[in-house]
C-alpha cells in the first residue's frame, strides 16, 4: 500500500569521473521521480547514510573486481543508510513505520526490493549505529587475528571509522597494550584520552619505526591495518614472532591523489615473515557470513554497560552531503561519518 509520497526525491549524483580524489565539483544534486512501489518493494525515507572511503574506489576507473558496481557519470551515488518504510508494495513482509538498513543511501527517498532491507529490531540503542563499521574489526579480530590475553595490538588509522572501534574491541577481547596511528596529533589526544588508546603514533612528524619502538618495546603481536602503504611496512618491522596481521582497508592507497581508488602497494619484508613466522591475512566480510549479526548483538550489549562508545559526526541536510565526503577525505572528522536528513 502506497502512502502519500512526494513526486520527487532529491538524490546525489556523479556528474564526472574524477581525475583524483572526488570533490564537490564532481557531485550533483538532482530531483529525480519516486515511483509507487511494485510488488515485494518498498519506498524508505532515508534518516542517515554513511559517508565512506570506499566510493572513491566505486567512482573511479579500478572498480572491477569489486563486490559493488561501479558509479558512472550520471549514476546516483549509493552506500548504507537506515530510514523509515513509507509505503510498501504486495507481497512484501515490511510495513510503513518500520526502520531498516539498506544500501540505497546518498537520496532522499529510496525504492528498495524488500529482501534487500534489514528491520532494525532493539539490538541497537541509536539507530546510527547501525552505520559503525565495527563489524569489520571485530570479524579480523575474532576470526583472523584472535587476540589473545595481554597482547601488544596496533591499529592503523586508528581515528577512522574502523579505527576508533577496533581499539576498542581489541581491548574487550583482552588485549594488554593498544596502540594507534592518526596523521593528527589533535586526534592523537582524543585516542589516548577518549578511547583509552596507550600509545599513539603520528606518522611524519618523526620516523614511524622510532615511534613504533617507543611505543611498542617487545614488538606487537597483533595489527589491525586500516591504512597500508610505510605503516603497514613499519608495523611488519615491528612484528613479534608469531604476530598475526590482518588488513582491513588499504587508505594510503585508495585516498592517494597520485592513485585510482584501486590499488594500494607497500613494501613488506618477507624475510622477517618467514624468519619470525607472521601471519598475513586480508579480511573480507563476504568470507566471513554471520559476523555482522555477532557484531551487532555485542556492540549492543557493550553500548548498553558503557563499555564502548561510538565516535561519530552528524552532518545535516543534503546539500552538505556532497562537501562531506570531501571533508572525509581531508581527515576532518573523528570516528564514522554520517549525513542526517530530517524527519519530513
Amino acid at each position: 500500500m502506497a502512502a502519500d509520497l512526494p513526486s520527487t526525491s532529491r538524490e546525489i549524483l556523479l556528474a564526472d569521473t574524477p581525475g583524483g580524489l572526488p570533490g564537490p565539483e564532481h557531485l550533483t544534486i538532482a530531483r529525480r521521480p519516486v515511483p509507487r512501489p511494485g510488488p515485494g518493494q518498498v519506498i524508505v525515507r532515508n534518516r542517515y547514510f554513511l559517508v565512506f572511503p570506499g566510493l572513491r574506489t566505486l567512482v573511479g576507473d579500478e572498480a572491477d573486481g569489486m563486490p559493488l558496481p561501479r558509479i558512472h557519470p550520471g549514476d546516483a551515488l549509493y552506500g548504507p543508510a537506515v530510514g523509515e518504510v513509507v509505503a510498501a508494495g504486495p507481497g512484501g513482509p515490511l510495513r510503513p513505520g518500520d526502520t531498516v538498513t539498506h544500501l540505497l543511501g546518498w537520496r532522499e527517498y529510496a525504492v528498495v526490493a524488500a529482501a534487500d532491507c534489514t528491520p532494525l529490531g532493539g539490538l541497537l540503542p541509536d539507530p546510527v549505529a547501525h552505520l559503525s563499521s565495527g563489524s569489520a574489526a571485530y570479524g579480523a579480530l575474532t576470526r583472523l587475528i584472535r587476540v589473545r590475553p595481554g597482547d601488544t595490538v596496533f591499529v592503523t588509522g586508528a581515528a577512522g571509522a574502523v579505527g576508533t572501534l577496533a581499539g576498542q574491541i581489541a581491548r574487550l577481547l583482552g588485549a594488554g597494550r593498544v596502540i594507534g596511528s592518526t596523521r593528527s596529533p589533535a586526534k592523537a589526544e582524543r585516542l589516548r584520552t577518549e578511547l583509552g588508546y596507550d600509545a599513539v603514533v603520528v606518522p611524519g612528524t618523526r620516523p614511524l619505526d622510532g615511534q613504533l619502538a617507543a611505543a611498542a618495546p617487545d614488538g606487537i603481536d597483533v595489527l589491525v591495518d586500516n591504512v597500508g602503504g610505510e605503516q603497514l611496512t613499519a608495523a611488519v618491522r615491528a612484528a613479534r614472532r608469531g604476530a598475526r596481521l590482518a588488513l582491513v582497508g588499504a587508505l594510503s592507497g585508495q585516498l592517494s591523489v597520485h592513485r585510482r581508488g584501486g590499488s594500494s602497494p607497500a613494501e613488506i619484508d618477507t624475510f622477517r615473515l618467514v624468519g619470525r613466522g607472521v601471519s598475513l591475512h586480508g579480511y573480507s566480510g563476504q568470507d566471513h557470513p554471520g559476523v555482522g549479526e555477532e557484531w551487532t548483538k555485542r556492540f549492543g550489549d557493550w553500548l548498553r554497560s558503557g563499555e564502548i562508545t561510538f565516535p561519530h559526526a552528524r552532518i545535516p541536510g543534503m546539500d552538505r552531503a556532497p562537501g562531506a565526503l570531501q571533508e572525509l577525505f581531508e581527515g576532518r572528522h573523528f570516528g564514522t561519518v554520517v549525513v542526517e536528513l530530517p524527519p519530513r
